[in-house]
């Protein structure tokens, strides 16, 4: 006679990945934007990045620059997400906090972090070459991380750490408490992040 069971997944921690259409033309407009910030102020801002640059926050002001009609144009992806958390999505109380771009040269990385004080937080991949560092995200339940059993395969309940390697044009959503870090840059060419920080106002 065989086992009757049932398998409730509570609690998941989810990355919403998308892949944005006509990406080609913003990545060419924000690359071109990026490193006009970069050439202006090399210093940066020191946050999770480990020898790479991060910008200053953007001034998202200016509707003709490349940052705002790019996030103009993914308020549909940021909809989807609302909707499958069940959120409301309510004018006007859905709010940008930060905007912000990470290079990431030959041999930079970035320390796991979280973005506190948020709801949503995003990567979006401007400039991706092969073996530039994967995105990674672990395990928000720390107990999870303090006495490992041993195990012979791999599953969603053994596992603590997972890597998504990023393409241009990926848009990734995830919560702003998943604990998130970037892999080493092993190419020789520059890694172009944008991210992003969501609130809902009161």
């Amino acid at each position: 006679m065989g086992i009757t069971k049932n398998i409730f997944k509570y609690f998941p921690q989810p990355v919403f990945h998308y892949q944005l259409d006509n990406y080609e033309m913003h990545n060419k407009n924000l690359e071109e934007y990026i490193y006009k910030l970069y050439a202006e102020d090399k210093v940066g801002l020191a946050r999770s990045n480990i020898n790479g640059w991060h910008s200053k926050p953007f001034n998202l002001k200016n509707k003709n620059d490349a940052p705002f009609k790019f996030f103009q144009s993914i308020q549909p992806y940021v909809a989807d997400t609302f909707s499958e958390y069940g959120w409301e999505n309510s004018p006007g109380k859905v709010n940008l906090t930060e905007m912000w771009a990470i290079i990431n040269k030959k041999n930079n990385f970035n320390i796991e972090h979280t973005h506190p004080n948020n709801f949503l937080s995003a990567a979006y991949y401007v400039k991706a070459p092969e073996n530039c560092g994967s995105f990674i995200v672990t395990n928000p339940n720390n107990i999870s991380r303090e006495r490992i059993a041993p195990s012979n395969k791999r599953t969603i309940f053994n596992q603590n750490i997972a890597h998504i390697k990023p393409k241009e044009g990926d848009l990734l959503l995830f919560p702003a408490y998943l604990p998130h870090s970037v892999g080493e840059n092993k190419s020789d060419e520059d890694r172009i992040v944008i991210s992003f920080n969501i609130d809902i106002l009161k």
